[in-house]
């Protein structure tokens, strides 16, 4: 009975002492990555992703040294090259960020044009700034556009028309050579020409997966285009909207401006926010109305204060416009954010261009500064 009660308790420690199985992590399986050129534009590619299991995709291409990664939840990207080559696309399924398996696929590219030369006409010379350092705050992060071309360990190119119009019914199709860096300014340029269906060309930029950021103050200077359908944006998504979409990811609008008599037309901007409220789409928005003159006469900087609080807005440090971020429906909004800079034409806002539109149309970014 001794040896029996003796092995009894060895049993019952070894079954206690068992740990749990530890789920294991299930990668995506059978990836595939197409590449298809465009018949019509050169340079310009579309790279279709497909995996049994993938949460999402993304792509890396890679030019002269830069590389420039595109994330998309349907495992669809395009992307535009501006010399001749043969190139290494790569396309990873993600189960996570940092679980993914990758393919890869060779493109040869040839470049026979010239673009055309981009304008620039019009872009002022002075107008308002703001310092490079604030008590209390330090810079982390700041593009000041200094070199010749835009940093791709910083910023991508969005091609193309996205799901209509961007979600937004608008009629630009977006270029990279739409755009360039010149005597540290950004410039995009919106332009009335016919492009693969659309009527307009312009370009579209992001820092998604690449800069971030939680909270702090965002200051952005720049001079904006006028004129009836013409739609600048400086703002920022939630980088969940890879996983979550939009709205769950949040969006915060820095600066918007919608041309013509709309909303206000060339002499206000509008700051706002956009949340998911169990559901629904919510909006909360502001707007500052310049006493004399329009936005594209000088540089502004727009700006935002963001903590664990509120966000408030400001333009050429004057507020016209805050939110309380605390209640439980907006938790969007303590979580990273990632930077859009974009010119519009046309869509469900500002409607479309008209008669006394003049083309081309400039939006020239001198700097971003992060402070934390």
């Amino acid at each position: 009975m001794r040896f029996l009660s003796l092995f009894l308790i060895g049993i019952l420690t070894l079954t206690g002492c068992k740990e749990e199985p530890v789920a294991q992590l299930v990668l995506p399986s059978g990836l595939t990555v197409s590449v298809a050129k465009s018949e019509s534009v050169e340079g310009l590619v579309s790279v279709q992703a497909t995996a049994s299991g993938a949460n999402f995709y993304t792509f890396i291409f890679e030019e002269n040294g830069e590389l420039a990664e595109i994330e998309a939840v349907d495992g669809k990207a395009t992307y535009q090259y501006t010399e001749s080559g043969t190139y290494q696309i790569k396309g990873r399924a993600h189960a996570t960020y940092e679980q993914y398996v990758e393919s890869s696929q060779n493109v040869t590219i040839e470049i026979t044009q010239e673009p055309d030369p981009i304008i620039i006409d019009g872009i002022p010379t002075t107008g308002y700034s703001t310092p490079t350092s604030y008590p209390g705050y330090t810079l982390v992060w700041s593009e000041e556009f200094d070199g010749t071309t835009l940093s791709m360990s910083d910023w991508n190119y969005e091609i193309g028309t996205g799901s209509g119009g961007w979600g937004n019914n608008e009629k630009q199709y977006y270029l990279q050579e739409n755009s360039f860096v010149s005597d540290g300014l950004f410039i995009i340029e919106a332009k009335n020409e016919t492009f693969n269906n659309s009527q307009y060309t312009s370009t579209r930029v992001t820092t998604q997966g690449k800069q971030s950021f939680t909270y702090g103050r965002i200051d952005v200077r720049a001079a904006l285009p006028y004129g009836k359908g013409m739609w600048p944006a400086i703002w920022m998504l939630g980088n969940s909207v890879s996983t979550e979409g939009w709205p769950k990811c949040g969006e915060i609008d820095i600066m918007e401006m919608v041309g013509g008599n709309v909303s206000g037309g060339d002499n206000t901007v509008h700051g706002t926010v956009h949340w998911d409220n169990n559901g629904t789409k919510a909006d909360y928005s502001g707007s500052n109305k310049l006493s004399e003159g329009i936005f594209a006469q000088e540089f502004h900087v727009f700006s935002i204060i963001w903590d664990e609080q509120q966000i408030r807005w400001y333009r050429d440090d004057i507020q016209f416009h805050s939110i309380d971020i605390t209640p439980a429906a907006l938790s969007e909004f303590h979580e990273p954010f990632f930077f859009i800079l974009n010119v519009a034409v046309g869509g469900n806002w500002p409607g479309n261009p008209d008669a006394n539109t003049k083309f081309p149309q400039a939006m020239a970014v001198d700097y971003i500064r992060v402070f934390q």
